[in-house]
């Protein structure tokens, strides 16, 4: 959430920030904010008179006053007054209140002055490339990965369909393995280097999803719960933000490094067309996440230090892969600054993206309440929150699968998996 503070004190430059991601006009909240100052102002004023009323009489008749006289009399009937007054003008008051946060919860991040501007993702910025002696010399002969999974017998989506419907898939076997394989390799190297492994809920609450960003624009997204104020998570993003809601952390506890492996649950509202098969765009898949509680302070330095924590896992697999900084038209909802890294898929001749690693920095935490505060100092400050795919599991497997195929139709298992699964074939 943006702090109406600074759009109030600097509008113009948070207007302007906001035209980069797009058309953005916040003309109605100044409107909306200048409206409920002047309630507001007014409200005071009529408390104050209420109270300097109440004084009155009390004085008044402690000093011999008549309680049925005029004199009281007059002053009740205008305390009466102020306080008919008030109640008009205090739900008049909330409403607009009501209206400026339904205006803020609204808005994106503003973006960082480094973020490239840019209209859509065909204006994003190749940053560098990994790995191009690991590309496989026979891409054009090379088959998709459902193609390579389902000869191996490793995964079957027709009958996740009669399980479920479409997009989901029901992994056998060795596909199992694999994929249990890979999450398990991911969390042994990240907790290896600082991060404190979560298991969290895998249903979280309105709240929770608000807290994120993922709320109020996110919602055809989500999966509900209908009958419960729950929804399945899109992200583990979701219930990590939400660990320290409403808390107030001590400045030496920072940073905090979590990561967190959950299955996720998505819509993909509006991507019907798009990889209909395959494991690239599922309705339920499994994804390991990094995500950081920090000091503004470090919070470059950190987001650099997350990318470098997502491409080891793709180093250490050996898959080709490049990281491309997002522009401004192709920035996510809470973000202000976004690496993606996009590993090769040689069936489609292209990079993919398997991971997204964000700066965030004080806007989920002003959503989400989340502070901290340093000894002996006065006051508190919000955290700045980061977070990245360390990596999306399922898209592992298809880059492996496609990556790692040979003639035979089958497919080596890279060498830091091979101890996970016990074997060096599937």
């Amino acid at each position: 959430m943006l702090d109406l503070k600074q759009i109030r004190q600097q509008f113009d430059q948070v207007q302007a920030a906001l035209s980069r991601r797009g058309v953005y006009d916040l003309s109605e909240l100044r409107d909306l904010d200048q409206q409920q100052r002047e309630l507001e102002g007014q409200r005071s004023q009529l408390q104050a008179r209420s109270n300097e009323i109440g004084k009155t009489v009390g004085q008044q008749m402690r000093n011999g006053a008549d309680p049925n006289g005029p004199e009281i009399q007059a002053l009740r009937d205008e305390g009466n007054q102020v306080k008919a007054e008030l109640a008009e003008l205090e739900p008049r008051e909330r409403d607009i209140k009501a209206q400026i946060e339904a205006l803020l919860l609204a808005l994106p991040n503003l973006p960082s002055d480094t973020t490239p501007n840019g209209k859509d993702e065909t204006e994003n910025v190749e940053i560098r490339r990994w790995g191009d002696e690991y590309l496989p010399a026979n891409s054009e002969s090379l088959k998709p990965h459902w193609e390579v999974g389902e000869a191996l017998g490793i995964f079957n989506f027709e009958r996740a369909t009669k399980i479920a419907q479409s997009r989901f898939v029901a992994l056998m076997g060795l596909g199992a393995a694999l994929e249990r394989a890979i999450f398990t390799f991911m969390l042994d190297r990240h907790t290896a280097h600082g991060y404190t492994e979560v298991m969290p809920p895998y249903l979280v609450n309105t709240a929770s999803l608000t807290g994120s960003g993922q709320l109020p624009k996110f919602s055809e997204e989500s999966f509900r719960c209908d009958r419960d104020d729950l929804w399945l998570s899109p992200t583990a993003e979701v219930p990590v933000t939400n660990l320290h809601r409403d808390e107030i952390l001590p400045a030496e506890s920072l940073p905090l490094h979590y990561c967190s492996y959950t299955p996720c649950f998505r819509r993909e509202a509006g991507s019907y067309g798009r990889d209909t098969r395959g494991l690239i765009r599922l309705h339920q898949f499994n994804k390991v996440e990094m995500y950081k509680f920090v000091h503004p302070d470090t919070s470059e330095a950190e987001h650099q230090a997350l990318v470098q924590d997502a491409e080891a896992i793709l180093q250490a697999l050996k898959l080709p892969y490049r990281v491309i900084e997002l522009c401004t038209g192709d920035l996510g909802f809470s973000a202000i600054k976004t690496y993606d890294l996009e590993v090769w898929m040689p069936s489609s001749n292209s990079y993919r993206e398997i991971s997204s690693c964000s700066n965030c920095g004080d806007f989920q935490a002003r959503r989400a309440n989340i502070r901290f505060k340093t000894t002996g100092q006065k006051g508190t400050q919000y955290v700045h929150t980061l977070n990245g795919s360390g990596l999306a599991v399922g898209r592992t497997m298809a880059a492996i699968l496609e990556n790692y195929q040979q003639p035979d139709g089958s497919v080596k298992v890279p060498e830091v998996l091979q101890p996970y699964l016990k074997r060096e074939w599937l």
